[in-house]
This record gives structure tokens, sequence and C-alpha cells, in this order.
């Protein structure tokens, strides 16, 4: 499936710039440009240019002159979408890119869909559908790490192991179905045992990919990081430590702090989302205690909580706040690191006794005790290090796959109960053909992701949320 339209649009960011670019893809790329562009050395046209090569001249529209530019040619199937590409870098002015883009639809070419680049690189198998949302993914990159998912991922590594796991799958299931051909004949063609130990292995690849995505969610969208605590514990204070500005009200009224306010910072390359929610407390106050349940349900949401205590309340205060947050956690996943603030109000030996790990039982090894000082700072390196830590940073520094993408993770799961009714029907030794349909519907998600299997309105959902251009 391929179209052979000529479009053009503009692939960079709108608005003025110093400089532009103005994409044109299709069987006229060359000779549409051939008719606008006046190059400034004589000699052959774009059309007989070499490719990869790049020439100064002139756009007109007949005898006006236009802008001066810089032509960039790349002919197929060497190029980002495997068609003609002629890449116009003008002047930035908002007034020329308009101008070039009426150009080139008036002879012939037309304006490109949101995407529509990067499906025409899928369509011509440039590219899967993968590595095509990679590209979506790399360029709404806001961190260090996202970047290095996305490109990891646009390179091919998610593809490639699925692959590998379609290949396998796909050799056993013609063998058995093989055997129904010879159904008569009693014959057996796939080895049930080493079907079997596949299967497994196959199991714990499309499991590990599964449990991937909590982290690379949160890589792709910020890790959410919920403050929580009593009221005045702190908690907007310690915001606006870390944000470097007064982000959030700071008073020393109880129940200041009525909703959610939420700000990101960028730590190492990786970025957190802290929210400062309601402080939790026994009200009569309607309006505050819907800001507490929303605080719960921020806690709820959270990768990593932020419990702050104020080094002042008593024991029984601080444990009966653990034991509420640990309660209210869903997931193993989720970290609790408790912050004690305020230790400018205590002496070190008096913080050193009251608040080491021993003192909490409640707290696993997983959790941390972490004291500072909100008001002034004081151990907001060890603080960050801590976070930094909650953080799976091996897995992003390896060549592990991080599923980042809902529609992966939704095939994914999929895959993995497929698979698992696979397991199941070799124990239980049911026939050929309920052992071939299941591994059909793994081989079916699996493909789904990579775009082997797909239909018009996924390719749609997908494409119609890249930017213009790309």
């Amino acid at each position: 499936m391929t179209t052979n339209d000529t479009i053009c649009a503009i692939s960079t960011a709108k608005g003025m710039g110093a400089i532009a670019v103005i994409r044109i893809a299709g069987e006229n790329a060359f000779k549409i440009t051939d008719i606008i562009f006046k190059p400034a050395k004589k000699g052959k046209i774009i059309t007989e240019q070499p490719a990869n090569s790049i020439h100064f001249g002139t756009v007109c529209d007949g005898d006006s002159e236009i802008d001066e530019v810089l032509v960039s040619v790349f002919k197929a199937p060497h190029s980002f979408t495997g068609d003609d590409i002629i890449e116009i870098a003008c002047h930035g002015a908002p007034y020329i890119q308009q101008q070039l883009l009426q150009l080139l639809t008036k002879h012939g070419a037309r304006l490109a869909e949101p995407g529509e680049f990067t499906q025409r690189a899928f369509l011509n198998g440039k590219m899967d559908l993968s590595q095509a949302e990679a590209v979506a993914d790399l360029i709404a990159s806001q961190s260090e790490a996202a970047r290095r998912v996305a490109l990891q991922q646009m390179r091919g590594g998610f593809s490639s192991e699925l692959m590998q796991l379609r290949e396998r799958l796909l050799w056993f299931i013609s063998m058995i179905e093989l055997e129904l051909d010879f159904s008569e004949e009693d014959v057996e063609f796939a080895n049930r045992d080493e079907l079997n130990e596949l299967v497994d292995e196959i199991t714990s690849h499309i499991e590990r990919l599964v449990k991937s995505f909590s982290l690379g969610n949160a890589i792709k969208n910020g890790i959410p990081v919920a403050i929580a605590g009593h009221t005045n514990a702190g908690k907007s204070t310690l915001l606006n430590a870390l944000l470097n500005e007064e982000r959030a009200i700071v008073s020393d009224i109880h129940g200041t702090t009525r909703d959610a306010i939420e700000d990101t910072i960028n730590i190492e390359g990786i970025s957190f989302r802290f929210i400062d929610t309601a402080g939790i407390r026994s009200t009569a106050d309607a309006i505050e205690n819907l800001g507490i349940e929303l605080t719960y349900s921020k806690i709820k949401q959270a990768s990593i909580v932020l419990l702050l205590v104020d080094v002042t309340d008593a024991d029984e205060k601080i444990h009966e706040a653990i034991q509420n947050i640990l309660s209210k956690l869903e997931s193993d996943h989720q970290q609790l690191i408790v912050v004690v603030n305020k230790t400018d109000l205590a002496k070190d030996d008096e913080i050193e006794r009251r608040f080491s790990h021993n003192a909490f039982k409640e707290l696993t090894g997983n959790n941390t005790i972490l004291p500072i000082s909100a008001k002034f700072k004081t151990n907001l390196d060890n603080l960050t290090i801590e976070l930094l830590r909650t953080v799976n940073l091996s897995a992003i520094d390896s060549d592990d796959v991080i599923v980042t993408n809902a529609r992966h993770h939704e095939a994914l799961s999929n895959a993995l109960e497929s698979i698992t009714r696979v397991k199941e029907g070799l124990n239980s030794n049911i026939s050929g053909d309920f052992l071939a349909q299941d591994i059909r519907e793994v081989l079916h998600y699996l493909g789904s992701i990579t775009g082997q299997i797909s239909t018009d309105e996924i390719l749609g959902n997908i494409f119609k949320n890249f930017c213009i251009g790309k």
C-alpha cells in the first residue's frame, strides 16, 4: 500500500525564526522544485542532481523572487519516506513560509496531513509501526531519559525483540497445522516439550515487557511524586524549595492548601512531576474534605509518595500517619519516602535516635526515612539522590526494552493472556487445532504492535496525533 501524491508541509516549528524548512515528498517533488527554483550556479537542474546534495539559489514565482534558499536532495528509495524528497531551507518569516507553500500547491503538490511523511515511511517499509510511534515520542520527549528510550525504540530495539518471538512461534504453528493435515495418521511434527520450553521463555519475555510499562509510562509523562502529610508539615514549603520559586502559598494557618498543585522538575535527565496535596486531618469543612479526598486519590496514582512528618510531632502521631499512607498504596511498585521535616527545631542526636529505620517496624527495606529542613533547604540534595534511587536507572542505561506506549502495553497484556492459555492447553494435552488458535492470537497481538497486522482505523488514530510536517 503506497501513495504517489506529492505532499508538502512546513517541518520546523510554527512562528518566526532564523530558518524554516519546507519538506516536499512524492513522485513530482523534483519536477515541481525545478519549476520554482533557480540555482545560483548554472548547470544541471534538480532532477539531474546527485542524491544527498545541497544547492543554493532563489525561489521564484515566475519573474518574482520570493527568497534565497538552500535545496537538499534525497532520492528514492534512500530517503526518510522512501520517496523522492526535497527540503527547502528558507528564511523563517511566516509570510515567506506561506508564500512557498502556496507556490508548491499551485504547481501540483498538496498540503500534507498530520504525520503523513512518517506514515509514508511506514507504508513504504522504511520503518515498522512501533518505530513510527517512537518518532512522535522522540519529538515530544522532555527529558534525557525519555529521549533515550524513544531513540532506542526508533532504532528498532523493541521491534527486533518482538519479531524474534513471532518467528519462533510461527515455526511451531506451521508444524502444528501440518499435523492437522495428517490428523488421520496420528503423527507429531511439533515437539510438545520444545513448545513448552518456548512458551515459558516467551511468557517470561512478555511479562518483563508488560511490567516495564510502569517505568516507561512514568519516564514518558514524568514520574508522579505525591507530597502528603498532616497540615502544616511543610509540604508547600518543600515544593517551593524543590522548584526554587514560590509556587504554593505557605501559611501557619491549618488547611491552607485545599487543592492539588503540580509542577515538574528535571533531575539528571529524569522528569519528576511533584504534586503538593491538601493536608490530612479531621475537619468539618466540606471544601477541605474534598481536598483531602483528592489527596488520597493522588497518593494512589503516584509512583513515589513523600510523606512529610513534623520532627516535633509525637511518635504515635507519626506512626499513625505512616500506617495511614501505607494502607492507601495499591501497588508493590509504589515507593514511600518518610521525610522528617523541620530538623532545625531538634538536635541531631534526638533526630538520629527517634528516626532510625528500626524505630518504624511498619516500614519495609524498600522504604526510606530522610531528615530535612525544607525552610532552610537542608539535605535536599539527599532527597533528590533518594528520588533517583527509586527509578530503575540501570534499565534505562542498558539495552533493555522499556514499553512507554499504552497501545503496546494493551497488546502485550492481551498476548500474555493468550500465551497463558497456550501453556494451560499444553498441560491439559488439548488438540492441536485449539493450540493453534491460541498461538494465532499471540501472533496477532504481537504483530499489531509492529504493524504486521494493522487496520486503517489503527493507523488513523496513531498518525492523527503527529505534528504536520513529520
